[in-house]
């Protein structure tokens, strides 16, 4: 009996944990029902956010097309005021050399070729570091170039002051250049900031900036020079130096290069910055470009894209610093020497410059000549809103054309003899040709040639057109002495030829997005 309960009780226990294994069971299955219908559910509906989130990860954008989103803004007004600023310093740099002409040639008793070689020596400088600043540029950074090319150029200027001969002047000089070369890269960094459509009025109009800078030492020499001398005028011109190195800090590096270098993260705070300045925002995704592995690599210019473009753009960029420099110098010289042939002359205009026995007959400016410099300068920006319409109805490789045919026509009528008035008339429609050329030629090599190259670019024809510079004074210093036509033709033919030649380049610009590679 007692066995019958022991047995009893045993079947009980089985009975009870078959019952709880089987409770068990169920309570897995309905657990793990409940998992697998709340990962259903979450597929049925987080999953389009899930999938969204996806797609917006997979989004992607270049800095062109953040560039052209960010559009025009207060970033590119201070862009435009401080980068524009720069050409103030190179103008006054370049237009120095003719304020300061007659005085050196009275002070140390100069020949025509040594007033000629001081401007040459200024070209050379610029030459030489024009390709180095462009290298370093791709490699290192168009910030860095830049900065150091203001800090160099004030030093050796300011140094050029307290020249104690004519050797250690030109020599000071032609470290200015050197310094100026570096400045002049402002331009690709200030273009590689700048929409597409806004290109081709921003970038003219810098310019103003120019035309204040020849303006405001043109100033200084009527001046300062009279009463204290023209080593107080250039210390008083490095002024605008010191101050644009510290607004150039505002001033962020090239989004464009940092991409070049793979540095993405700081392209990408760029932008940023500039989208919240502009108070905009950048494109959805992630910036993304291909790294360049042949950053300012020469070999580029001359591959099967751009070998006839680089070859035309340097004999354009000679003919454009040729026939500027020769404007500039001429009229220098011509109002110096009293060479022009005018149907209403002045005393002043009855004594003619000359040399006897090895001394210098001295004509420093005087106050007609400054105004007759001031008028002309105001050519530079006269026709701004002229040179903008042709580069949006004609674009870049037709302007270049029609600016330098007119300015072949008036080089050739600065030979006829008119009032002074109708002479400065001329020189104020000469100066706006010759300048307008210019602002095409720097705003077509910018956009031609791609990121990777861009700097070495410039760089190549800025030196190119720096030979034009050295021969120009030559010429309009030194053979204007000799017959006035002489010297005025050979800048009308140049003009011709680079005319016709131009029309042969292969690409047109005109609203076309800046190339990151090749």
């Amino acid at each position: 009996m007692r066995r019958d309960a022991t047995d009893g009780r045993t079947h009980l226990n089985i009975k009870q944990q078959q019952y709880r294994e089987m409770m068990g069971d169920s309570m897995k299955n309905q657990l793990v029902s409940a998992i697998q219908l709340q990962e259903v559910e979450m597929q049925e509906k987080p999953g389009d956010n899930k999938q969204g989130s996806s797609n917006t990860g997979n989004e992607t954008f270049t800095v062109e097309e953040a560039v052209e989103t960010i559009g025009f803004g207060r970033f590119h007004v201070m862009l435009f005021i401080i980068m524009g600023s720069a050409n103030i310093v190179e103008a006054m740099e370049i237009m120095l050399l003719a304020v300061v002409s007659p005085e050196i040639r009275c002070e140390w008793r100069l020949d025509d070729w040594q007033v000629a070689l001081v401007s040459t020596m200024v070209f050379l400088g610029f030459m030489l570091c024009g390709v180095l600043g462009g290298y370093l540029a791709d490699r290192y950074g168009r910030w860095k170039v830049v900065f150091g090319g203001f800090v160099w150029s004030a030093y050796f200027s300011l140094l050029t002051s307290f020249a104690p001969s004519y050797g250690w002047f030109i020599f000071l000089r032609s470290m200015v250049g050197c310094g100026v070369a570096g400045v002049s890269q402002g331009f690709v960094l200030k273009t590689e900031f700048i929409p597409a459509k806004y290109r081709a009025i921003l970038l003219p109009l810098a310019s103003i900036f120019w035309m204040f800078g020849s303006m405001l030492i043109i100033i200084l020499g009527m001046l300062v020079v009279p009463t204290w001398g023209w080593r107080w005028m250039i210390r008083f011109s490095v002024t605008p130096s010191v101050i644009l190195l510290l607004l150039f800090q505002f001033i962020p590096e090239s989004a464009r290069y940092n991409v070049s270098v793979g540095n993405v993260a700081a392209a990408v705070e760029t932008l940023q910055q500039i989208a919240k300045m502009n108070r905009v925002s950048l494109p959805p995704g992630r910036l993304v470009e291909l790294q360049s592995e042949k950053r300012g690599g020469w070999r580029i210019l001359f591959s099967p894209s751009f070998r006839r473009t680089s070859l035309l753009l340097w004999y354009t960029w000679f003919v454009a610093s040729f026939i500027y420099y020769g404007s500039v110098l001429g009229s220098s010289e011509l109002l110096e020497k009293n060479l022009l042939c005018l149907t209403d002359p002045d005393q002043e205009h009855q004594v003619k410059h000359q040399n006897q026995d090895g001394l210098c007959h001295c004509i420093p400016f005087q106050l007609r000549d400054y105004q007759t410099l001031l008028i002309s300068c105001l050519g530079e920006v006269a026709l701004v809103p002229v040179n903008i319409c042709l580069l949006n109805v004609l674009g870049r490789k037709l302007s270049l054309t029609v600016l330098q045919l007119g300015a072949a026509i008036f080089f050739m009528l600065l030979n006829i003899c008119t009032t002074m008035f109708g002479f400065t008339v001329l020189l104020f429609l000469l100066r706006s040709l010759v300048s307008m050329n210019f602002n095409v030629v720097y705003i077509y090599t910018a956009e031609v040639y791609p990121t990777v190259a861009r700097s070495l670019g410039m760089g190549f024809c800025t030196s190119f057109s720096r030979i034009g510079g050295m021969i120009a004074p030559f010429i309009a210093q030194v053979l204007m002495s000799q017959s006035v036509i002489l010297a005025l033709s050979p800048f009308a033919m140049a003009c011709v030829i680079c005319a016709l030649a131009n029309l042969f380049l292969p690409i047109e610009t005109k609203g076309r997005a800046l190339l990151q590679s090749s």
